[in-house]
């Protein structure tokens, strides 16, 4: 089966092009289905460019349900942002294959990987390497208490850059700044520009954006595709503000 990559080439000339992305996430766990017509008819009015669809932890099955209600409502590609193998979605069009490289836990860094080729041989899935780094927030983030793995501090920028820069070198497509679901801060200007300058392959931001100044700071910074997930779980009067 040939490898397909047309998410992958879709956002990599967006990249070219200077367009900037923005991602909603959805969290099948906290989702309801049943509001899915009504809460898409916000995003297709908004500047949203691509659904991410994922949790630290989401029981059996319920992914595929959310998944194609969504396709349902929406031609924007939507991306699997998976937190385990249950998680694998073949009606979504794509994959963040993760790899969690701020911590040291070798299960989040190839474990489940292994364990999920069995899966993925099964679904006709696009497969996009991706690098993710989770980084301090003020707040023990699920990612965190899952994966029993430690964030990389803020104040460490170098660390932050060598992860992310290492990343790369190992062949990852996509590298993910994450400062975690519910993030009190989004993360520094200064810190995504300083991660920005020393990568070649796109660059993605999440956690922490609240309101559409963040959301500007940190496309601004150099932020290839910001993800925003709680902002609009809990206030979806947010979209009025991203209106196209």
């Amino acid at each position: 089966m040939a490898i397909k990559d047309f998410t992958y080439q879709n956002i990599i000339k967006s990249v070219y092009a200077k367009e900037k992305l923005l991602a909603v996430l959805i969290d099948p766990d906290k989702f309801n289905i049943a509001n899915t017509k009504s809460f898409f008819e916000k995003v297709e009015a908004s500047i949203v460019t691509h659904v991410f669809v994922g949790g630290s932890t989401v029981e059996d099955k319920v992914t595929d349900s959310v998944v194609e209600a969504i396709k349902q409502n929406t031609s924007l590609p939507v991306i699997s942002f998976p937190g385990d193998i249950a998680q694998i979605s073949e009606k979504a069009d794509a994959l963040l294959f993760l790899s969690l490289i701020s911590g040291r836990n070798p299960e989040y860094l190839i474990g489940k990987h292994v364990d999920a080729v069995s899966r993925l041989k099964e679904v006709d899935l696009e497969i996009v390497p991706t690098g993710y780094i989770l980084i301090s927030s003020g707040k023990i983030t699920a990612v965190e208490q899952v994966t029993k793995t430690k964030p990389l501090s803020r104040s460490n920028l170098q660390l932050i850059i060598n992860t992310a820069r290492a990343g790369e070198l190992l062949g990852m497509k996509f590298m993910y700044l994450e400062a975690g679901s519910g993030a009190e801060q989004p993360l520094p200007p200064d810190l995504i520009s300083a991660v920005k300058n020393e990568l070649n392959i796109p660059l993605i931001v999440g956690g922490g954006v609240r309101n559409k100044d963040q959301l500007e700071k940190a496309l601004n910074a150099g932020a290839d595709m910001v993800v925003i997930g709680t902002a609009f779980e809990e206030n979806e009067s947010f979209f009025y503000e991203l209106r196209k």
